[in-house]
């Protein structure tokens, strides 16, 4: 499956007048193309901390003491802000918990939902065109490195000029495309007004349709034929009238409504292949065939002419690519594990330290494989992320001592005056330091996490499919190609905003538009932020305790508008909830966290059906259900306090399950099946054998019966 990204060993505190608290400590997990990740947990777990990682928008007093979040071969804990405004909203979007507070109050909720959309589209194309140039000349290097003919400029060049052509006739497109976009929604809303007579300016709105009716004309959106210069002249000869017939006009409107639906419900000309035929063929009227036809007409003749040559030289290219990059992965491996051996060895001086980070930056970047358009962030950020390690821990090597003899100086103060009898009127803050030995970790984590992933690289070396990169490479182009024209102006912004209130079930769209968010319900204002997430068409959307301000009845119909856009958007959803119920049909995996750790980390069957940790059975028993009987369990105590983390598990204070060996050391996550693990001694082999509680038990089987 895809990544689409990787949180690995990520550890956040905060700086807080009590100490330096420990939110989140060493988790790790991947969100997978298509799928839903919940994160479950109590309040205070380390949920949300971890999203708003994701999202770069931490509290001010928040340490990132280690980890990476990787996403698109970046570093998301390293990138510059400006380099996030590229991502946040528009690559990755969240949902908060509050819709008021995600909304301005003062502002119009149409205006909230365009404005981001208009500034992303005008960012995007740069951003797009100088992907798509870039790219293609990579490609052609490689293709001339690796001997694919005398002729590779030739092929480039005639790529690069049928895209423009493409680009010239989708422009063209999307302008009328737009156009009959809000031609759909205005026409259908005029329609109503004539219906109803009600007041407007009749005229005024009359001139609207008709100047968006003749901007949709295209020979691919809104044909010029009998049918619409009907409706242009029938709307012309009502403006000239004095007085407008109300019946006539709705009528014609929603003839123009019915062009607008036929026009924005057709098949889209494939633009592409349109543009290698009609720079070969220039003369030629391709607007008098069915598309469906014409798009297999400029295909056949496209790959006939020169797709399938172009492909089987840019394979050689891309063969050569990735020989190059594994050879250097080849040659780089062993002075990683040098490196490795080193760090791990302990105590590494500064100089030597970095002489290793000066040697084997290049090295690694020499490998990287720049045309494979799925980026391994392991590799691109290898170089920040091992000398960001590096500086935290010769930084605290620095630190530690200045800080100690601070807290020793300020504890010397303290106890004086209460020597004295006196009550100090300042409160004795804890000495801050670096844990070294994390930092070392970190630092072997970074190289570790680097080996494995050359090993997998040169292991599955045999089995790389040049032709699947080529069309990968290809669809990237197209892709990137389309972005540089895609047309937004606040009339098409409109347009659009109107089709995702829709979209998320705001009835009267139109109408709702222009109103503020104080005249929404708490259920219609959270709709009103998934539309504003969905503006952009992110790849993750976050979604962070959404459904918990809202009543219950509105929290399934939320649920459900989440899990419909999920599908038919594909996107990928990490869920946050302290309510294990709420994922249970819509979650593929779940996370359970406790005390800032991931406990137990599997797929939705197994966390319901096989739960191994003691704090996943207590959060399912105190789950309420139709059937049971019996009173619900509460799970006795309170979190630890994290500026203070307890020694050993956690969760054992709390566990009525609880070993001795739990309240001296940690567990690790202990492996019940591939996609199952869980942080418990009582996966150990040697631990007593533990059943989960009855009330579980009893409901598994049930659950398990009815699905029979």
């Amino acid at each position: 499956m895809d990544k689409k990204l990787e949180v690995k060993n990520l550890q956040i505190s905060f700086r807080t007048q009590g100490g330096t608290l420990k939110a989140v400590r060493n988790i790790s997990y991947d969100l997978y193309k298509g799928e839903t990740l919940a994160i479950v947990g109590e309040s205070g777990s380390g949920k949300s901390v971890t999203s708003k990682a994701i999202m770069g928008i931490l509290a001010g007093n928040s340490i990132v003491e280690g980890g990476e979040i990787l996403y698109d071969g970046q570093d998301l804990l390293k990138i510059s802000e400006d380099e996030y405004h590229k991502i946040r909203g528009d690559k990755i979007a969240m949902i908060f918990q509050d819709p008021m507070s995600s909304l301005n109050p003062i502002m119009r909720v149409g205006q909230q939902l365009t404005e981001a959309m208009i500034l992303k589209a005008k960012k995007g194309k740069k951003n797009a065109k100088n992907s798509f140039n870039s790219l293609l000349k990579l490609l052609g290097e490689n293709m001339k490195a690796a001997g694919a003919g005398a002729d590779v400029d030739e092929k480039t060049d005639t790529f690069d000029k049928f895209c423009i052509s493409a680009i010239k006739y989708e422009s063209e497109f999307n302008e009328a495309y737009g156009n009959v976009t809000q031609l759909d929604v205005d026409s259908e809303n005029a329609a109503v007004k004539f219906e109803k007579q009600a007041k407007f300016n009749e005229k005024a709105e009359l001139k609207h349709i008709l100047k968006l009716l003749k901007l949709s004309v295209n020979p691919y959106v809104i044909a010029k034929n009998e049918k619409s210069d009907s409706c242009i002249n029938s709307i012309s000869s009502m403006i000239s009238q004095k007085k407008v017939k109300a019946g006539e006009a709705a009528r014609v409107l929603k003839e123009v409504h019915a062009l607008a639906e036929d026009a924005l419900a057709q098949t889209h000309p494939n633009f592409f292949s349109m543009g290698y035929y009609m720079m070969k063929k220039p003369g030629e009227d391709l607007a008098a065939m069915p598309v469906e036809e014409m798009n297999e007409l400029t295909r056949r003749y496209m790959d006939e002419n020169f797709m399938i040559d172009f492909i089987r030289m840019a394979e050689l290219g891309v063969l050569h690519s990735e020989n190059r990059s594994v050879l250097s992965k080849k040659e780089c491996l062993p002075k990683l594990k040098e490196a490795l051996d080193y760090f791990k060895a302990g105590k590494p001086e500064e100089h030597k330290s970095h002489e290793y980070l000066k040697a084997l930056a290049p090295e690694v970047e020499k490998a990287i494989d720049r045309l494979s358009v799925k980026k391994n962030s392991t590799e691109y950020v290898f170089a920040s992320a091992l000398k960001s390690a590096l500086d935290a821990y010769f930084d605290g090597i620095r630190r530690n001592p200045v800080e100690e003899k601070k807290y020793l100086r300020n504890k010397a103060k303290y106890d004086k005056i209460v020597e004295k009898g006196q009550t100090p009127d300042w409160e004795l803050s804890p000495q801050v330091v670096v844990d070294l030995e994390l930092q070392q970790e970190n630092i072997c984590r970074v190289i570790e996490n680097l080996i494995a992933y050359y090993q997998d690289c040169i292991e599955g070396e045999k089995q790389f499919d040049a032709r699947a990169r080529v069309l990968e490479i290809i669809d990237y182009l197209k892709d990137q190609a389309s972005r540089v024209v895609v047309k937004m102006n606040k009339s098409i912004a409109k347009a659009k905003a109107i089709k995702l209130m829709e979209e998320v079930g705001i009835p009267e769209p139109a109408t709702r538009f222009r109103q503020y968010p104080f005249e929404f319900s708490g259920g219609m204002r959270q709709r009103i932020v998934i539309a504003i997430a969905l503006s952009a068409n992110p790849d993750i959307l976050i979604c962070d305790e959404p459904t918990t301000a809202l009543d219950v009845t509105i929290q399934a119909q939320i649920l459900e508008l989440i899990n419909e856009i999920k599908e038919k958007r594909h996107l990928s959803v990490i869920f946050i909830t302290h309510n294990l119920g709420v994922v249970a049909n819509m979650a593929d995996r779940i996370a359970v966290m406790y005390a800032g750790k991931i406990v137990e980390y599997g797929t939705s069957e197994e966390i319901f059906y096989e739960p191994a940790h003691p704090y996943t059975w207590a959060l399912l028993s105190s789950m309420p259900d139709l059937e049971t009987s019996e009173r619900l369990e509460s799970i006795p105590g309170t979190p630890p306090n994290m500026i203070y983390p307890p020694k050993g598990d956690a969760f054992a204070a709390r566990n009525v399950y609880a070993l001795d060996i739990d309240f001296e050391l940690e567990p690790p996550l202990f492996e019940i099946t591939p996609t199952h693990s869980a942080a418990t001694w009582l996966l150990h082999p040697n631990a007593p054998a533990v059943e989960m509680p009855k009330v579980i038990k009893a409901r598994i089987e049930r659950t398990r019966k009815e699905r029979e």
